[in-house]
């Protein structure tokens, strides 16, 4: 088939350097490009529909309150960066 395809700047620019590295003239370099785009676009989408559900859990109510559970760590951070300090390391 043939047809007048408008390419992008930067995507001329990965074509030309694909032609000088495998050696391949233009025609061929477009067509594998497209091709392995639109294969790794269909297993992508495939890959998609076949997740697997995971099962939800209800686990309650949180056992400590988690509003300040950043500060919390952040202090444990801390205890340990100095008890690694006083160790000398």
């Amino acid at each position: 088939m043939r047809t007048t395809v408008t390419l992008d700047p930067d995507v001329e620019v990965l074509l030309r350097h694909a032609m000088r590295e495998n050696g391949a003239p233009f025609k061929q370099v477009l067509n594998n490009a497209v091709r392995e785009g639109l294969l790794h676009g269909r297993s992508k989408q495939q890959r998609g529909k076949a997740a697997p559900k995971l099962p939800l859990f209800h686990m309650g109510l949180p056992s400590v309150d988690l509003e300040h559970a950043n500060r919390v760590a952040e202090q444990l951070e801390d205890e340990q960066l100095l008890a690694r300090l006083r160790r000398g390391r």
